[in-house]
């Protein structure tokens, strides 16, 4: 990976929905060039596929919550928050807690139904999100050496 295909992941990044002339124009390369580009890096898996980023809170779900979770039932747990409606991402993590669920939910009574299904599967601990300050763009060296 070099510096153009940097830029290119940081321009799909901040707009995913980019044509690609404009693409080319940004990172001053031909359309065709650009194409091949950012199809070389979908293939080699480096660009895994472009998402819609919903405002959870415009869909009513104004509770944003990660739940901690001690537990020996890892595969039962991945199972259960794999269909949950309100479970946004979870993670299998080393240490004392052993799975992360990022819930967002419409209220603390739905939070609190969360929390009691999930009870079975181990000892949860609850931390509500009061802001977010996130960027969801990884960001990328400018040193072409390290790619």
């Amino acid at each position: 990976m070099d510096l153009i295909d940097r830029k290119i992941l940081h321009e799909l990044q901040a707009n995913a929905k980019i044509s690609m002339k404009e693409l080319a124009q940004k990172v001053y390369l031909s359309s065709p060039s650009t194409i091949e580009r950012v199809r070389r890096l979908e293939e080699n898996g480096i660009i895994k596929g472009y998402k819609t980023i919903v405002d959870a809170e415009k869909l009513n779900r104004n509770i944003t919550a990660f739940v901690l979770f001690e537990t020996t039932k890892c595969k039962d747990i991945a199972a259960f928050c794999s269909v949950h409606p309100d479970v946004m991402e979870c993670y299998r993590v080393a240490g004392k807690i052993s799975y992360i669920a990022k819930v967002c939910t419409e209220s603390v009574h739905t939070l609190e139904e969360f929390i009691d299904k999930a009870m079975e599967f181990g000892t949860p601990s609850t931390n509500i999100v009061l802001s977010s300050h996130t960027n969801m763009e990884l960001k990328l060296s400018q040193d072409t050496s390290s790619g």
